[in-house]
């Protein structure tokens, strides 16, 4: 298995939920960048907007930065509002990855620079995990498949190899790319790593501690002899850790998607054992830089990019070498 490895850049953070200000000359010299999040809400996408806003106001350019609600009635009439606008660039984190081809294609015939942050377009189940819609410049992304890798390296290492594990998954919500990519580099490190294991139950959750701890809890009682428990993201592992303690259960709890504050906090106090550190702020940061890249030549700008950046495992030792969100 071939998993992406490159671009690595330093997150510029601030705690900057709109428009990015550098003061009127900068203002009026500076060119002018849209950002759709699918919603502010969750603090992954805020700090994923910080990292734009920053990284725009560092060479003198603005970013207005707008809330789609995870509507994609709102998303599309964003779009349109900022082709009115002619800025020189937009950003956005699409709430349905099919429905946003004709958006983005949409945005490129108008001769505007469109990137792609977290969240891919196109068809998450047939195309790879790398792939880049024709139209974007850029896809700026975590890439899923390696999280679920480098959370399935760490779980190789430390379970049993010498017999068959048990192991019960917390899924993210249906219909995310990310469930099933994180699924497939998990497993496959497992059996990389020589593990025999089977998955003794899998449920979706809706992204929550709530949901989180509810599956744990339904795991556990139907299998109290579990080996460890695989969470696709930091929240959800948040509610299983107290379902674990509940039921005096010695199961492993490993996640990925992680880098939160409170599952730095989970880590530190062992109620989770190991995350994958996920970079919102670095996502944010890529992708105005790949707006401003190709806003000073757009007729010659490239496009289908992937850009990613490296992850590690995060345990006690190295929780607080992750930028926090």
């Amino acid at each position: 298995m071939k998993f992406a490895n490159k671009v690595v850049g330093r997150l510029a953070a601030g705690l900057m939920l709109t428009t990015a200000l550098l003061g009127t000359q900068a203002l009026a010299e500076g060119k002018t960048f849209g950002l759709i999040v699918n919603n502010m809400a969750f603090p992954y996408n805020v700090v994923l907007a910080d990292g734009f806003t920053a990284a725009l106001a560092a060479s003198g350019d603005k970013a207005v930065v707008l809330d789609s609600k995870m509507s994609m009635e709102t998303q599309a009439n964003q779009i349109d509002d900022l082709i009115a606008q002619k800025v020189d660039g937009i950003a956005f984190m699409p709430n349905d990855s099919l429905a946003v081809t004709a958006l983005v294609d949409k945005v490129a015939e108008a001769g505007i620079p469109i990137v792609s942050a977290a969240v891919p377009v196109g068809d998450p189940n047939v195309n790879p995990v790398d792939y880049a819609y024709p139209n974007l410049n850029a896809l700026v992304a975590t890439q899923d498949v390696l999280a679920g890798h480098v959370a399935g390296v760490y779980a190789a290492s430390v379970l049993p190899k010498d017999r068959e594990v048990k192991i019960a998954v917390v899924e993210g919500a249906p219909g995310f790319s990310v469930v099933k990519q994180r699924q497939e580099g998990f497993e496959a490190a497992l059996t990389e790593g020589g593990i025999q294991f089977k998955i003794v139950s899998s449920q979706a959750s809706d992204w929550t501690p709530e949901s989180g701890e509810a599956i744990c809890q339904n795991a556990l009682t139907a299998n109290p002899d579990l080996d460890a428990i695989f969470s696709h993201a930091d929240d959800m592992a948040l509610g299983c850790a107290k379902a674990i303690s509940a039921a005096g259960s010695s199961a492993r709890l490993i996640a990925t998607g992680g880098g939160s504050a409170l599952g730095a906090v989970a880590i530190k106090d062992g109620e989770i054992e190991a995350s994958v550190c996920t970079q919102p702020g670095l996502i944010g940061d890529l992708s105005a830089k790949e707006l401003q890249k190709a806003a000073a030549d757009p007729a010659n700008a490239a496009k289908g990019q992937y850009v990613t950046y490296e992850m590690v495992a995060l345990t006690k030792e190295n929780v607080d070498s992750c930028p926090q969100w």
